[in-house]
């Protein structure tokens, strides 16, 4: 059924929201940006045609706070809602209060979310459609130690994850039975905080996975696409830092295998819209993990690779039309590498870096993305996650991907806060990511501490004392300000954040 729409909410903030009113504008389409007080001048507060606040900084009181989402959208005349990526984008409950209040719903239907977001239901489906599962146990309202007698059952080491959420939150790894307990009672509390259940479940632990995802399509008129792999295996504490495709691991035939299960399991479930069905793959054997019902963070790597735009699919599709792309020529060309950029502090395990951005540098050039979601003079918040923006580069092979991304970032300027930068420079030039042999493993094994500060070359050193000699850096009046001595040096502390 065909549903035209003239003006979209967006639900969401940073660099997202800011890739959502950019496909909005090449459509044609009025933009509402929803947004809490702090980030009031955002760039995708400037970029919005409309703006409606819908609470304060916090989360819970603004991005995650559905009845105020649904008012603000309603009160700025928005006929259609997009959600973005995280807050409320896999709320069913979210998704049918759009639909109640005649709000369209840009992705799938509540009950899809509502069946694919509950891992264990989810496990069931996938079960029924002969796609490989882990070795698990349901623990739905089991105590702390009825499970780890379960874990004991299936062997460790195993896995312990939320029933209902994913992203990493509530997931530990029960190496042993020593300790066992208190893992499982910090996910139980984390589950709870992050998705409003504390029920549990386990799984087998592969201990030299990759991770691999499928993006799925299902347009307006029901056609299922699977848009090829993308390999998200560098990660760390679950949460995903680079991501490539497609992935070097997999044999045309596996990927074949798997796009079409992936793209089974969609229709099964009478998906809708943009979604990514996720893997572990060791061994050459791969498992079902989980679904995303909602558009990635690294759907520019498949965008790349592919030469489309879905984002704007999203739109068309949530309008009832089919989408634009022949089967026939969606065939990956090249490779592609997109590194996530936090505001972090790299020699200090990541600690957070806030403050204002007092300068960007973005070096354009052929075969480079930028996704930004900050500018010259915006806040960089302590409510958010820290990620500020996206690169992404493609190139005729993944080696040379690699060298064109290392470039890239090597000519990103910063000003003002700390970036994971050098993190990113060092995974990109680590041996095991060279060849494509790491594992889910990687950054455990090879990056578990801080990065080691390498000493300024001498004509650096010399730079910075000119700099710190100049009149500026210090006053005269040493009554009303502190004395140069008393001011940390700009140099020592990395002020630059690159």
């Amino acid at each position: 059924m065909k549903r035209a729409f003239r003006k979209i909410a967006i639900a969401n903030r940073g660099e997202v929201a800011v890739r959502i009113i950019r496909a909005a504008q090449e459509l044609g389409l009025e933009t509402v940006l929803l947004h809490s007080e702090v980030d009031v001048g955002s760039r995708a507060y400037r970029m919005a045609d409309d703006r409606y606040c819908i609470g304060p900084a916090p989360a819970p009181e603004s991005y995650l706070h559905i009845e105020r989402n649904i008012q603000g959208a309603l009160a700025s005349g928005a006929q259609a809602l997009h959600p973005g990526f995280g807050f409320l984008s896999e709320n069913a409950q979210f998704a049918k209060r759009c639909l109640d209040e005649g709000l369209i719903f840009v992705g799938p239907s509540p009950q899809s979310i509502s069946l694919m977001g509950d891992k264990v239901e989810a496990k069931k489906r996938v079960a029924k459609i002969g796609i490989p599962l882990l070795p698990g146990v349901e623990c739905p309202t089991a105590s702390p130690d009825k499970i780890l007698e379960h874990a004991k059952e299936i062997g460790f080491p195993v896995m312990v994850k939320a029933r209902a959420g994913g992203g990493g939150r509530g997931m530990k790894i029960l190496q042993s039975p020593q300790g066992a307990l208190e893992l499982i009672e910090s996910a139980a509390r984390e589950a709870l905080h992050s998705f409003g259940s504390s029920d549990l479940f386990l799984e087998r632990y592969l201990d030299h996975a990759k991770h691999i995802e499928f993006q799925i399509f299902v347009d307006g008129v029901g056609q299922a696409f699977h848009l090829f792999d993308r390999e998200c295996t560098v990660q760390r504490r679950h949460q995903k830092i680079i991501e490539e495709g497609p992935s070097v691991a997999l044999s045309e035939e596996l990927r074949q295998e798997m796009g079409e299960q992936a793209r089974n399991l969609a229709q099964s479930v009478g998906y809708k819209g943009a979604g990514t069905i996720e893997f572990l793959l060791q061994d050459d054997q791969y498992y079902f993990l989980e679904m995303n019902t909602r558009l990635q963070v690294e759907h520019p790597v498949t965008e790349e690779i592919l030469g489309v735009d879905l984002v704007k699919e999203q739109f068309r599709t949530a309008m009832g039309e089919p989408a634009l792309w022949n089967p026939i020529f969606l065939k990956p060309r090249g490779h592609a590498i997109e590194c996530r950029i936090y505001a972090e502090d790299p020699y200090q395990n990541g600690i957070p870096s806030t403050g204002v951005l007092h300068g960007t540098l973005w070096p354009d050039g052929p075969g480079r993305r930028f996704e930004v979601g900050f500018e010259e003079g915006d806040l960089i918040s302590s409510y958010y996650d820290p990620m500020i923006a996206k690169v992404i580069v493609r190139d005729e092979t993944r080696a040379r991907a690699i060298e064109k991304m290392k470039t890239t970032l090597a000519q990103t300027v910063l000003f003002g806060i700390k970036t994971n930068i050098d993190y990113l420079q060092a995974i990109l030039s680590h041996p095991e990511f060279v060849d494509g042999s790491m594992t889910t493993q990687f950054l455990e094994r090879n990056f578990p501490n801080a990065l080691k500060r390498e000493p300024l070359d001498s004509k650096t050193s010399q730079v910075a004392q000119m700099v710190w000699n100049l009149p500026s850096a210090s006053s005269s009046n040493s009554s009303s300000q502190a004395s140069s001595s008393d001011i940390p040096s700009p140099w020592s502390t990395f002020w630059r954040g690159v």
